[in-house]
């Protein structure tokens, strides 16, 4: 079971087991979306691009950094609900990158219903060279006890 939340404390920190991007998930990724934007998907084209090569989406490494962080168990059977998002890109995630996320609890927000409390996260997305790729705030929606 994942934690509630009266098990969190602002300032709490944890990191995430990491994940290597490979090219078969972004050509997954690329499928299901129906984004096939060049930049991901054209080899010659992204060499001529800014980034030199095929780069991953970005609301793919968005949706890898939730799938890393629902690994360490904090939210099996007791998040409720995905409720808001904010999101800067700093930098590309490249087809080879091993990702892994820096989250911290932000804030803590009871609501009208005993029942239910909002969680929000402070959350990063680092590189194999612990650059920072992307970031924001994420807002879940957690069971009480």
């Amino acid at each position: 079971m994942g934690l509630y939340f009266e098990d969190y404390n602002v300032g709490q920190s944890f990191i995430s087991p990491g994940r290597t991007i490979t090219e078969t998930d972004v050509v997954q990724f690329a499928g299901l979306t129906g984004d096939f934007n060049p930049l991901h998907t054209d080899s010659e084209f992204a060499r001529e691009s800014g980034f030199g090569q095929r780069i991953a989406h970005g609301l793919f490494g968005i949706s890898v950094a939730m799938g890393l962080m629902m690994r360490l168990g904090h939210f099996d059977g007791t998040a409720g609900a995905f409720l808001g998002l904010e999101w800067k890109y700093l930098a590309p995630v490249n087809l080879g990158d091993t990702i892994h996320v820096h989250f911290t609890v932000a804030e803590l927000r009871e609501t009208s219903s005993p029942e239910r409390g909002v969680v929000v996260y402070d959350v990063f997305i680092h590189n194999q060279r612990e650059k920072k790729v992307g970031g924001g705030c994420m807002t879940l929606l957690f069971k009480r006890k």
